[in-house]
């Protein structure tokens, strides 16, 4: 199911398949969570609809995206938001050569409007390319729900002694002051929320309802597959 593994005979063998293309960041995410939280979270989602599904192989994980709002934090590499939206657009132009069905799984909030455009573009291309942000309540950046999120998928790289909350107003305060300066200007650990008692049973009941939700949207995008 991953197509880095195929042969191009076999990616050929496959031309009608979904191809599903993890797109995550790196960036901060406090001072306990991987840079590559986001990135982990979109190549879980991708792979466990290909478990499911027989017709989804899995594209290379596009690990950099627009995390300009996360500058100011050691680690953190963007590439903003024009370079992400020409990159998707060139990408899922190359891939639909031999799939027909392109679908864009991002696990980093801040890609929400780059993507969009280079969906919006392709689709006026005739490509059947469609996107899908796993939509959840809970803390805004790697408070509780992220963190358990990591706990389910690799406890080992969580630094559960270092967790700490950060800034737990509402998101809808934090906004315009986030637009203005970025996370550091409300956060100084980068954290958005409280991750302290997050649990992996947490996190893997919350990928068990985002896995169910981003399959329901397959469904719905391309009812004559399986």
């Amino acid at each position: 199911m991953m197509v880095a593994d195929l042969t191009w005979p076999e990616a050929g063998e496959h031309s009608g398949a979904i191809l599903a293309v993890p797109v995550g960041a790196t960036e901060q995410h406090g001072p306990h969570l991987p840079l590559s939280t986001d990135t982990d979270v979109a190549v879980a989602l991708c792979t466990r609809l290909a478990a499911l599904r027989p017709d989804v192989f899995v594209a290379p994980a596009v690990a950099y995206g627009a995390s300009g709002e996360h500058a100011g934090f050691p680690g953190t590499l963007s590439i903003g938001r024009a370079a992400l939206e020409l990159l998707i657009v060139e990408l899922c132009r190359s891939a639909t050569d031999t799939f027909p069905r392109v679908l864009i799984v991002s696990g980093h909030g801040g890609n929400l409007d780059p993507l969009r455009a280079a969906v919006d573009l392709l689709r006026t291309e005739s490509r059947d390319v469609r996107m899908y942000l796993p939509n959840y309540a809970g803390d805004a950046h790697a408070g509780r729900s992220e963190t358990s999120l990591q706990l389910a998928l690799a406890p080992h790289r969580v630094q559960a002694d270092r967790a700490e909350a950060g800034d737990t107003r509402p998101l809808g305060q934090l906004l315009p002051l986030l637009r203005s300066g970025g996370v550091r200007a409300v956060s100084p650990n980068g954290v958005l929320g409280d991750p302290t008692g997050a649990t992996a049973e947490e996190g893997a009941a919350l990928l068990n309802q985002l896995t169910t939700d981003l399959t329901s949207a397959v469904r719905h995008w391309w009812p004559d597959a399986p």
